[in-house]
């Protein structure tokens, strides 16, 4: 699979790496967060890209961690739980993304995933300006704590049916929501969506989400 140009992300002292893939005509630019001990190889989130962009939207897969930070990561688990760490790095990333000449004046989403869906909510909270999007797969945006009740962009929530702690964590985070935002369980999948047709089911949502809001070429037919 094309994962497009390999870029490097200056983040204070640290660099990170990152996969941007620009199909012509783009009409958005999709920024993925990673979580829980994730990187851009995920193959999840590599799935869900390629099927932006198949419809029409640039996307960034980056790191949010630096190869020695998830090693020590690995052993601890502490720096994929705080928010506030992965939400000032999804926050460089993005100001770097805004910049680049191919997509800088594209309207801007957020893929976020378990922690990296709460990192998302919270630098929507604090931008200037809003993204245009966010869309949460089995996302913790109970993490975000009151940054909730900033979100500016409308947020799609995807839980999996038999992930009943998740759907629980976030209908009480919908409740914090102010802006327009829509909870969608996928049924018979747990936290993974390894499921026969889940991912499918996540990445059509994502697209019809994005496209809503973004603009875009995917139709619900």
């Amino acid at each position: 699979m094309n994962d497009g140009r390999l870029v490097s992300v200056s983040v204070g002292s640290e660099t990170l790496e990152g996969n941007l893939d620009v199909p012509a005509g783009a009409r958005g630019v999709i920024l993925f967060a990673h979580g829980s001990g994730s990187s851009r190889h995920s193959p999840r989130n590599r799935y869900v890209a390629r099927v932006l962009r198949d419809v029409g939207f640039a996307t960034l897969l980056t790191d949010l961690l630096t190869a020695n930070e998830e090693m020590v990561d690995a052993r601890t688990g502490h720096l994929r739980f705080d928010i506030a760490f992965l939400a000032g790095r999804l926050g460089a990333i993005s100001g770097w993304l805004v910049r680049q000449p191919d997509v800088g004046s594209l309207p801007l989403g957020y893929f976020g995933a378990s922690t990296g869906a709460a990192a998302a909510l919270v630098v929507d909270a604090d931008r200037p300006e809003p993204v245009g999007a966010i869309v949460s797969r089995g996302g913790r945006p109970d993490l975000a704590g009151s940054a909730l009740s900033r979100v500016r962009a409308p947020t799609l929530l995807i839980v999996g049916g038999d992930d009943v702690p998740v759907i629980r964590l976030n209908r009480e985070a919908m409740q914090h929501l102010q802006g327009e935002k829509e909870l969608a369980i996928v049924p018979g999948a747990t936290h993974l969506f390894e499921e026969p047709g889940a991912l499918e089911e996540v990445a059509r949502l994502a697209a019809g989400w994005f496209a809503r809001h973004l603009g875009g070429r995917w139709t619900a037919g």
